[in-house]
């Protein structure tokens, strides 16, 4: 817990680089697409590293109760301006390991966490644990597979050679990507049912005209949509998300 990483200090950056970008916007409106099918009528739901609240908005426009949790006080603040309209929404400063109260939730979301996290699997062995039977889990997470293919296109081969870790460690670049089959086997292992897996960003990043991402976003957007959960393309997205079921 003690090396894990947090965004005090650049909140307001973390919030503008993800948020205020394509790609950010398209990982959101792709997250939301493979979840809300999973969602009852009026479900109960905790998010953990929910950031400056963009999910949770998101979830209590649908009518859903939302508790938001995150080790950052100062991204927790953004998400308290965020969603001061938003009255059926929680929100608690937490780490992951301090929640004692996971059983009490029909969905847990975990997205965009375990790649900044020291031990990752022990974050997801944990949520099992303490999960209800019956509920699931949403997670999505940096794909180290998709990370390795971009840095081939780039022609990074040295920063591939040395095992893809930076000499000096970029606060907004995870710290810890996830081989998305490594995951899925774990999750399989330990008793989590997967009921639904997606790509998410399975072709912008890897555009050559990076204008395209935006000029040519709905015609982008629609691509994703109809392939990323379909091989061999959802294996190539930046992010892999999963959805759990205990």
């Amino acid at each position: 817990m003690k090396n894990d990483h947090i965004f005090d200090g650049i909140a307001h950056k973390f919030s503008k680089n993800i948020y205020g970008t394509t790609k950010g916007q398209l990982r959101h409106t792709l997250l939301c697409d493979v979840l809300t099918p999973h969602l009852t009528a009026k479900s109960s739901i905790i998010e953990i590293g929910g950031g400056t609240g963009v999910m949770a908005a998101f979830l209590t426009e649908l009518g859903h109760d939302v508790v938001l949790t995150d080790a950052s006080e100062d991204v927790l603040n953004e998400a308290r301006e965020n969603l001061k309209n938003f009255p059926n929404v929680e929100i608690r400063h937490q780490y992951l390991q301090e929640i004692s109260d996971l059983s009490e939730y029909d969905v847990l979301i975990c997205h965009a966490v375990l790649e900044w996290l020291d031990e990752p699997y022990e974050a997801l062995r944990y949520f099992y644990n303490n999960m209800a039977a019956g509920s699931t889990l949403s997670v999505s997470f940096f794909n180290q597979d998709a990370n390795l293919f971009a840095n081939a296109i780039y022609g990074n081969f040295d920063y591939i050679e040395k095992g893809m870790k930076a000499k000096k460690q970029v606060r907004l670049n995870p710290k810890q990507p996830l081989g998305a089959l490594a995951v899925i086997e774990f999750c399989e292992s330990i008793g989590f049912q997967v009921v639904d897996k997606a790509g998410i960003r399975c072709f912008h990043d890897y555009m050559r005209d990076i204008s395209h991402q935006e000029s040519k976003y709905n015609e982008l957007l629609a691509l994703e949509r109809k392939h990323h959960k379909q091989p061999p393309y959802l294996w190539l997205g930046k992010y892999f998300q999963l959805i759990l079921r205990k």
